[in-house]
């Protein structure tokens, strides 16, 4: 298995395996011991989509004679394309629905099955085996596809219009994964604040959904969900990762301060600080209301940890436009932003936008914008230092002399996109070496802010 894209990919090629594996295939360490390999392939914006395809082409080159299949989002969005303009790709298998691949496996062959798309209905699930995470960190999948429909934005086109798990079922693997030993649960989905809302999930949450009635008001799937997520016995974080700032679920505020389990961290991809901008996205919101948002987060939860994403390069952004965003990043002072240049992508209503930003100034923009965000990420990791942590540890490395240091992760640092603990500890220090082991946590006090990590050193096992 090749992987690439998001945490929502990864689960889908998690499953993949996990599925195959169940039903008899074996998952091989190389892939020149391999009958398959798979490329879980992206298909969001068009320096994923090379990445993906440059990895079947490298894949093909090396392994002539292999069975090379293309799955995932770029397999989705142009399988009837490929079927008759990718040679190198002996299979087409998309996301539709990822508990048919084994069935799709065992037929194989160049003239059967080559390429496999199903409709995009509920979402795929299965009790996962295998998982790509550091140890005992795993991302749960709560719902499927996107109803927003931002104009930029290729996932309905992708992964179909909104639909929802319910709430037994999340429960279900939850508790599966916290049997297996798994501390950090990563709720994923293209906007948690949708969950329950879609048009598919109306029979599932009838009683309770939101009745869009102004002045009506009823608490959120969302916040339902954390609920029963809250009666769940032991210790473990929970994550919450993409809420759409348009439709933010306030109610769960309350669920955060009273369950320290679910940790304070905000992921909301705000794209813009320019009101113009923000509403040529097809998205409700103003550059007030967000930064009203971020106000109200920081006053309820004054330790809470904010990841944004912001988008340069859109369709119309003059340079007022870009300013406003500069000055908005400045404003609302996340810990942690991705800043990204427009990506032109075909089908989306933006594809047909005027006022084209030359890409050499879009990546400019990005890159000033990254430049402010360094600055402001120091502060904010400034303030944590002299502090005390519990650190999840992702690996150990033997250092040269007496100190040796491990790698990880506090609760204000999501998998993957977030900077890092720094955790040293001493090499004869029996209770350390027993306690510093990956999947892990450990107690630390954070001594210092390197880059975007911060060196700490070793307590004691956490928990005593």
């Amino acid at each position: 298995m090749d992987q690439h894209g998001c945490a929502k990919n990864q689960v889908d090629g998690e499953i993949i395996v996990s599925k195959l594996c169940g039903d008899g295939f074996e998952l091989v360490q190389s892939a020149e011991e391999a009958d398959f390999i798979i490329i879980n392939s992206c298909g969001f914006i068009e320096s994923a989509k090379k990445e993906s395809l440059d990895a079947l082409y490298n894949a093909r080159s090396l392994y002539p004679k292999k069975k090379i299949i293309l799955a995932g989002c770029l397999a989705e969005r142009y399988a009837n394309l490929f079927k008759e303009n990718l040679p190198e790709a002996d299979g087409i298998f998309g996301n539709g629905d990822l508990l048919k691949i084994s069935e799709y496996m065992q037929g194989f062959s160049k003239k059967k099955n080559r390429v496999s798309v199903f409709p995009q209905e509920d979402v795929s699930c299965f009790n996962r085996t295998y998982f790509m995470n550091f140890k005992n960190s795993a991302y749960v999948k709560i719902t499927e596809g996107c109803s927003n429909h931002c104009s930029f934005c290729a996932i309905p086109i992708i992964r179909g219009e909104l639909r929802s798990r319910p709430v037994k079922d999340v429960i279900a693997e939850i508790k599966s994964l916290l049997k297996q030993g798994i501390f950090e649960i990563n709720l994923i989905g293209q906007d948690l604040a949708a969950y329950g809302t879609g048009v598919a999930d109306h029979a599932l949450f009838k009683s309770t959904v939101h009745s869009g009635v102004k002045g009506e008001s009823s608490m959120s799937q969302l916040a339902q969900l954390l609920d029963e997520i809250s009666k769940l016995k032991g210790d473990f974080w929970l994550r919450l990762l993409y809420i759409h700032p348009d439709h933010f679920n306030a109610d769960i505020i309350e669920r955060i301060k009273n369950d320290s389990r679910i940790l304070a961290y905000f992921d909301i991809p705000f794209q813009s600080g320019d009101t113009e901008i923000i509403r040529s996205m097809n998205r409700k919101g103003t550059k007030e209301s967000y930064i009203t948002l971020v106000k109200k987060l920081r006053k309820e939860l004054p330790e809470c940890a904010l990841r944004t994403t912001l988008m340069t390069g859109f369709p119309g952004e003059t340079d007022e436009a870009f300013e406003n965003s500069k000055d908005f990043l400045q404003k609302i002072k996340p810990d942690w932003s991705g800043c990204f240049s427009y990506s032109r992508e075909e089908d989306t209503p933006a594809y047909k936008f005027k006022n084209r930003v030359a890409k050499k100034i879009a990546n400019s923009r990005a890159a000033e914008l990254e430049e402010i965000q360094s600055k402001i990420t120091q502060e904010r990791l400034k303030s944590r230092v002299k502090k005390y942590y519990d650190v999840l540890i992702e690996e150990v490395i033997d250092g040269e002399d007496d100190t040796s240091f491990a790698i990880g992760r506090a609760w204000f640092q999501a998998p993957e996109v977030d900077g890092a603990f720094v955790v040293r500890f001493d090499k004869d220090d029996k209770e350390a070496l027993r306690a510093v082991q990956p999947g892990k946590l450990v107690y630390v006090m954070a001594e210092r802010v390197s880059g975007v990590d911060i060196d700490s050193r070793f307590i004691r096992k956490s928990g005593e």
